[in-house]
C-alpha cells in the first residue's frame, strides 16, 4: 500500500540581493534549510538590465538553471557560450574547476529575466571530474497530463504518469517536475524511496498532503514557499481548489542523498576544510583545473 509523504516544514523564501544587482529568493542554503543532501542551494532569481553574475569560479558541484522568462547568456574560460530562453535549462558540472559568467538579456519590453537555479552536490569521487555543460531546450521536454487535463507536468528529469524525461542530465540522480494545476485539478506523484524531496511554489495556492495521519493532513501553501517533505513515503499529493481564481504552479524536486560531509566556501563545495583550502589556492594560482582562468575575461561580463 502506498504511503503519502508528510510535510516536514513549509516556509516563505525571502527576497534578497545577490550578485551584481540581482534579486533572489533563496530557500535552500539558508538557516531554514541546510544539509538537505544532495541539494546545496535553491535560488528563485530576478535579474534585470545592468545586473547579473559576472566572471566567477566553481568547483565540486553542479548547477541547474531553469529559465521561466526572458533570456540568460553564459560564457566560460573553455570557450563554451550560449543562451537559454523561456522554458530552457542548462546543466553545468563544475567538477575540478570552471570560471564562467551568467548575464541577463536586455528584453525589448524592459521585463526582468526570471528563473530557478539549483545547486546539487557531486559525489566525492566526481568532485574533480572534467567540467561539462548540457542544455535542454523547452521543446525537448516531454509533458504528462492527468486528471482529465487539469494537471499538466513537464518532465524535466525523472518520471511522471508513464512519461520519462529525455535523459539524465546531472551526475547526481535528481528528478525535476514543473507542475501546473488548473482550478479543481489534483495530482499524485510517485517519488523514489529514500530520496529527499521538496516543492517550490511559483504561483497560486496549492494544497499539499492528504492521508489518514495527522502529519499527512492537507496544508495550504501560497507562492514563493519551499515545502519540504519527510523522507518516508511513496508519493506527494497536491490539489488546487475548485474555487481558485488562478492555476497553481510548483516545482517538485527529489534527489538521491549523498552519504558524505559537505564543506562549502562560496562557490567551492568539497568534503573537507583542506579540500576547500586547496580549491582556493588552485584558483588563486591558476592551477589544478583553473589554468585557463589566468588573464581570462568573459565578453558578456563586460556589460556590467
Amino acid at each position: 500500500m502506498s504511503v503519502p509523504r508528510a510535510i516536514r516544514q513549509a516556509f516563505l523564501a525571502i527576497e534578497q540581493s545577490e550578485g551584481a544587482g540581482a534579486r533572489v529568493r533563496r530557500s535552500i542554503g539558508t538557516h531554514k534549510l541546510r544539509n538537505f543532501s544532495p541539494f546545496l542551494m535553491l535560488d528563485h532569481f530576478t535579474i534585470g538590465k545592468g545586473a547579473g553574475f559576472p566572471d566567477h569560479p566553481h568547483r565540486g558541484q553542479e548547477t541547474i538553471t531553469y529559465l521561466l522568462s526572458g533570456g540568460v547568456d553564459h560564457e566560460d574560460f573553455a570557450g563554451n557560450k550560449g543562451t537559454i530562453g523561456p522554458g530552457d535549462l542548462q546543466f553545468m558540472t563544475a567538477g575540478r574547476g570552471i570560471m564562467h559568467a551568467e548575464m541577463p538579456r536586455d528584453n525589448p519590453d524592459g521585463s526582468p529575466n526570471v528563473g530557478m537555479q539549483l545547486w546539487v552536490d557531486l559525489p566525492e569521487k566526481l568532485k574533480m571530474c572534467e567540467p561539462r555543460y548540457r542544455d535542454l531546450r523547452a521543446e525537448e521536454i516531454p509533458t504528462a497530463t492527468t486528471d482529465d487535463g487539469k494537471a499538466v507536468i513537464k518532465v524535466i528529469s525523472g518520471q511522471s504518469h508513464g512519461v520519462d524525461s529525455v535523459r539524465d542530465l546531472a551526475y547526481t540522480p535528481v528528478w525535476i517536475l514543473d507542475v501546473r494545476l488548473a482550478p479543481g485539478g489534483k495530482v499524485t506523484q510517485m517519488l523514489p524511496k529514500g530520496w529527499n524531496a521538496f516543492a517550490y511554489t511559483l504561483s497560486g495556492t496549492t494544497s499539499f498532503g492528504g492521508g489518514s495521519t495527522a502529519a499527512a493532513q492537507k496544508k495550504m501553501v501560497s507562492e514563493f514557499h519551499n515545502v519540504v517533505f519527510e523522507k518516508d513515503g511513496d508519493f506527494v499529493h497536491a490539489e488546487n481548489g475548485a474555487d481558485a481564481k488562478e492555476e497553481a504552479r510548483f516545482m517538485l524536486v527529489a534527489g538521491q542523498p549523498l552519504d558524505q560531509k559537505v564543506v562549502q566556501h562560496g562557490p567551492f563545495v568539497m568534503n573537507s576544510q583542506e579540500g576547500v583550502y586547496q580549491a582556493m589556492v588552485d584558483y588563486q594560482t591558476n592551477s589544478n583545473g583553473f589554468e585557463r582562468a589566468k588573464g581570462w575575461n568573459s565578453e558578456i561580463g563586460k556589460r556590467m
